[in-house]
């Protein structure tokens, strides 16, 4: 029996997909900067390593099918560098085939592709030439773009240049979190600059190849707040935070300003637009007190301790889209979700709705979402224990079993919203806990 409108939540054309990284769902690849990080003893939580993964690379069908089937409009996908360039210059022409193959399969199956270019790894040969730490080594990485772009152009239209490159900086040159495990604050502001410049650069070049592309990046932002509103040294740390973090990197990756702590205005690169639609990766709020990550007290969260703030996605869209006016692309947000012994997942299907309802209530120009993510897989420095899929996996026997979430994603698609009925089966069953 259909919802009355007052209880039916409207999401328009809103397209929603889901999205994935290729290391982290491929497995059997040597030649990346993240295998050779797991090999050493306590850099990855549970002790496990990328080569395992979901076996994508070779599943690849049965998991674009199962996407197929859940009726996703669209999906963000990943193009491994140190496959299609296991060295300098050399390309692997059967990997880019079978890229070719899986992205042919997405769209027959009804979905839009968006590739991403560069997703936190690196090929080893580029890791040992000094990565993103070097300006000169971004003419490497500008090569494999356009590669790539000339490779797939007559598939894909819509790419991320780079995903999350301030993540990437303060992960691997900041917090020792990452290869290549420094704690420089020098460096991680030297190497958002080498990726900001490496951005604009692409944003040109793809659009050199492909007129009718559409060119973004997947920034990861956050909603700060200091953790004690009245101490004036929080409130800085709050504001600081945001500024260092999201804030400059923003101004030179989308309007290709550089200034301040990202150095003087590169040389060929000027102010302007580079991005044809705000990629936006949003999962949580921090309440600083200085630089660390913290949490509010009594407050909804996740199994890895995170804040679950609907409203921050909206804050955080709505601070870009007043600078750079664009559509609203969320190319990433999810929650880690273990479940319990006798279910996959606790609030997952509530933490979509809480998202969605945001989005819906929010005259943005929101044009897609991409849940992260498809499949449990391999969680960088948590490694596989930490679970954020709509679909499980036994890492055991690659076995996929649909979660609620998946069903429910399914079935908000399916009716164009979200249901009174659809929201007490699948969110009024479910209950966040309490930090």
């Amino acid at each position: 029996m259909p919802s009355s409108p007052t209880t039916f939540l409207p999401l328009g054309k809103l397209m929603i997909g889901t999205a994935t990284s290729s290391l982290q769902i491929e497995g059997g690849d040597r030649n990346n900067n993240w295998y050779e990080w797991a090999q050493y003893p306590g850099t990855i939580a549970d002790g496990t390593s990328p080569l395992r993964a979901n076996d994508h690379w070779n599943r690849w069908r049965e998991d674009t099918e199962l996407m197929g089937s859940l009726g996703l409009k669209t999906y963000r996908m990943g193009i491994e560098w140190s496959r299609i360039e296991p060295a300098p210059g050399q390309w692997d022409t059967a990997a880019m085939d079978r890229y070719r193959e899986e992205i042919a399969l997405v769209k027959e199956r009804g979905m839009v592709p968006l590739v991403t270019l560069h997703h936190f790894n690196n090929p080893l040969w580029f890791q040992r030439l000094g990565e993103w730490e070097k300006p000169e080594n971004i003419a490497h990485w500008l090569r494999f773009v356009g590669h790539v772009v000339k490779g797939l152009s007559d598939l894909v239209t819509d790419w991320v240049t780079i995903n999350e490159p301030n993540v990437y900086a303060t992960s691997g040159f900041l917090f020792h979190e990452a290869p290549p495990a420094k704690k420089s604050y020098r460096l991680a502001l030297k190497v958002m600059r080498n990726m900001a410049i490496a951005h604009c650069r692409a944003y040109r070049l793809i659009h050199g190849i492909q007129s009718g592309a559409r060119v973004g990046f997947a920034h990861h932002m956050r909603s700060f707040v200091p953790a004690q509103e009245r101490n004036p040294l929080h409130r800085l740390a709050s504001r600081s935070s945001a500024f260092l973090f999201q804030d400059e990197l923003s101004h030179a990756m989308l309007g290709g300003k550089f200034r301040g702590v990202l150095g003087r205005q590169p040389s060929d690169i000027s102010p302007g637009k580079y991005y044809d639609y705000l990629g936006l990766n949003y999962y949580s709020r921090t309440a600083s007190a200085g630089f660390e990550d913290g949490t509010l007290p009594g407050k909804p969260v996740n199994d890895l301790g995170w804040e679950i703030y609907p409203q921050g996605l909206i804050e955080c869209a709505g601070w870009m889209h007043e600078r750079y006016p664009a559509p609203i692309w969320v190319t990433e947000n999810g929650t880690c979700d273990n479940g319990s012994p006798t279910s996959l997942e606790n609030f997952r299907c509530r933490f979509i709705y809480d998202h969605l309802a945001a989005i819906s209530a929010s005259d943005l120009p929101f044009e897609r979402y991409y849940h992260w993510c498809f499949v449990d897989n391999w969680e960088w420095a948590d490694g596989e224990a930490q679970r954020f899929g709509l679909v499980h996996n036994d890492y055991a026997t690659q076995t996929r079993t649909p979660k609620l979430s998946a069903e429910f994603l399914s079935r908000i698609i399916a009716e164009g919203g979200i249901s009174g009925e659809a929201k007490r089966e699948f969110v009024d069953v479910q209950r966040y806990r309490i930090g």
